[in-house]
């Protein structure tokens, strides 16, 4: 399906704009995601080399800038591209959320004092990270080029992220490492739930890959 809605993208002038500035508010908040993450874990200050309210402006005027050309391609062209301007739309809003979540990110490097360490829940943390990293990449890469079977790899590769940042926050809760003192430990359950919700909207760009319409967000059917 999304090979076909490509091929559209491609034909509209306005479509290929609003497809094209998506790539650059994926940049945007991976580059957001990645200078937050090296202040809170990799430096012992509080310097963020992004201006954030700068960048979320930016990927909110590019959200607009989205929408109306997308409504103004359909207004021209009528309801035979209606299935490709709602998935563009959709998946903008998960990338302007991604943005949202990455602010809250740099916000909270900004105000913990020191690098933010794991405790027991390193090893799992270092993971995630990693892999909400390399899903940045990789989302872009299936969204860009179409490319179906590479989205499925990624989305079932990645099927952990979310169950062990929930089981890391609950061990959070139940104070399982008794030597996290309250404040990182308020941080670290803040900063697994905004890994959590970074990676579940890069999975919803990459269901709208493999999936129809209807299905975008939730994991594909298996083939009988």
């Amino acid at each position: 399906m999304f090979k076909q809605l490509l091929s559209i993208f491609r034909k509209d002038t306005l479509m290929d704009q609003a497809y094209r500035r998506s790539f650059e508010m994926l940049d945007i908040t991976r580059d957001m995601f990645l200078k937050a993450k090296n202040s809170l874990r990799h430096t012992e200050s509080n310097y963020v080399d992004v201006n954030i309210y700068d960048k979320d402006i930016e990927v909110n005027k590019y959200e607009r800038e989205v929408r109306r050309n997308v409504f103004n391609h359909l207004a021209v062209s009528g309801l035979e591209t209606l299935p490709s301007g709602l998935v563009l739309v959709s998946i903008i809003i998960d990338i302007e959320r991604i943005g949202d979540y990455t602010k809250n990110m740099v916000e909270l490097a900004m105000n913990h004092p020191e690098r933010l360490q794991g405790g027991k829940f390193e090893e799992d943390l270092q993971k995630i990270e990693a892999a909400v990293e390399d899903n940045f990449i990789r989302t872009k890469y299936c969204f860009e080029k179409a490319d179906e079977e590479a989205g499925l790899k990624l989305l079932q590769e990645y099927q952990w992220v979310n169950r062990v940042c929930d089981q890391c926050v609950i061990g959070l809760v139940k104070e399982e490492d008794k030597n996290i003192r309250a404040g990182d430990a308020v941080s670290l359950a803040l900063y697994f739930r905004w890994l959590k919700r970074i990676n579940s909207h890069l999975r919803n760009i990459t269901t709208s890959v493999v999936n129809p319409f209807d299905r975008i967000g939730f994991n594909p059917k298996q083939s009988d």
